[in-house]
């Protein structure tokens, strides 16, 4: 999945902010809680207040992605 995601990332540049957590970094366990982190891979499509707009557990497809991000793009 991250060859899509990155590969989102890169198309996606400049209107969308692309940051990757390490779920086995002990220094994202604060952070992890509050998102309710269980799962690898989970997604998560935040506003710019750090808000959960979206999220997004297990594999997922590119074009569920497209569709998320047209929705808050607009």
């Amino acid at each position: 999945m991250a060859p899509m995601v990155h590969g989102l990332e890169a198309e996606y540049y400049g209107r969308i902010k692309f940051s990757f957590l390490d779920a086995d970094d002990p220094d994202t366990d604060v952070f992890q809680k509050s998102l309710g982190f269980y799962y690898q891979p989970e997604l998560y499509l935040l506003d710019a207040n750090g808000n959960v707009l979206e999220k997004f557990i297990g594999l997922v497809a590119e074009g569920d992605l497209r569709s998320a991000f047209a929705k808050y793009l607009q």
